[in-house]
């Protein structure tokens, strides 16, 4: 993701048990984050996110909460609007696992697998966008727009190509 919106925490900063943190754009953070997710433009982002860190289990839960006022491109009328989202999300980290280990773990078991750690580093600046981006629309519309088919009108009969080919001397 941009740096231009990057809140990075080392994992071995982090302490035991819980923390807070809030995060809200500025002007030119909306800027970047309308760059980022490829729209008209990002009225206001904000993120509530609480960590509770495991250190001897190596588990960080991550859980929060993105609201977000974007303004769209209806691909039905190619009218712009704005639109509210609000979203709740819960991820866990295993700090200690590597690739090997949650590819292996992700075969054995049925239930999510948690993320890793790259670097010994998170950023809450990625995760909150990547929040807003999985709670998206891929083809936003207006309320009450909806796709309608033009269907051409066919009155006219066309003959069949081959209907030629039947008509020659064999």
């Amino acid at each position: 993701m941009q740096k231009d919106f990057s809140y990075p925490l080392k994992i071995e900063d982090i302490n035991q048990g819980e923390q807070t943190y809030k995060i809200r754009a500025n002007k030119v953070q909306l800027e970047v984050l309308r760059e980022i997710l490829q729209i008209p433009a990002v009225n206001s982002f904000e993120a509530d996110i609480k960590l509770i860190f495991q250190k001897k289990k190596g588990i960080l839960d991550i859980k929060g909460e993105v609201r977000a006022n974007l303004r769209l491109m209806s691909v039905i009328s190619l009218e712009e609007f704005d639109k509210e989202y609000k979203s709740d999300f819960s991820l866990i980290y295993d700090t200690n696992a590597s690739y090997e280990q949650i590819r292996e773990m992700d075969e054995d078991i049925e239930d999510d697998v948690p993320d890793i750690v790259i670097d010994g580093k998170i950023d809450l600046g990625d995760i909150a966008i990547e929040q807003l981006a999985l709670v998206m629309e891929d083809h936003p519309r207006k309320e009450g727009e909806e796709f309608t088919s033009i269907i051409e009108d066919d009155s006219e009969v066309r003959e069949n190509p081959f209907a030629i080919l039947s008509k020659l001397k064999k």
